[in-house]
């Protein structure tokens, strides 16, 4: 092999590891462009969340939604945001409302059971609101503390 062969080599060599490093700055790049995108959409959830649980924590505080309806929408959020925070005992009645209501139908299956049925299911919930309103109510507003207390760069 001549010299000249050789120094065309080294030169090709470094030409081709030149463009891999730039191939790979520029997938790094990308990679960071979407962790900063996921981050963002991430806290736009949690504030949609937290927007959606300060409206439902109000209302349920005004009794002007059905308790068991806002706790399992509470639980719905809550469960989006962190699912540890229904381990914490100020919610964890919206885990166990949902336990015990999630035999219940609901939407378009609950239209498809007689009058009887629906009725039956009507009183159960009732039941368990009446049952558990204080619970309700407390969750509710720590619901709100906790909307209040968030982080305030994720909200």
């Amino acid at each position: 092999m001549s010299v000249v062969v050789g120094w065309s080599l080294v030169v090709l060599a470094v030409l081709v590891v030149a463009g891999l490093v730039g191939y790979a700055w520029r997938l790094w790049r990308e990679v960071q462009r979407r962790e900063a995108l996921q981050c963002e959409e991430i806290a736009r959830a949690h504030r949609n969340c937290l927007e959606s649980l300060e409206a439902i924590a109000t209302a349920m505080q005004g009794d002007q939604v059905d308790l068991v309806e806002g706790a399992l929408r509470c639980k719905v959020m809550l469960d989006i945001i962190d699912p540890a925070l229904l381990e914490r005992e100020d919610f964890k009645v919206f885990a166990e409302i949902y336990r015990r209501t999630e035999h219940l139908h609901t939407h378009s299956s609950r239209q498809d059971l007689s009058a009887k049925q629906r009725f039956a299911e009507d009183r159960e919930r009732i039941a368990l609101q009446e049952e558990r309103y204080a619970e309700l109510h407390e969750a509710a507003r720590q619901v709100l503390v906790l909307k209040r207390e968030w982080p305030a760069g994720l909200q």
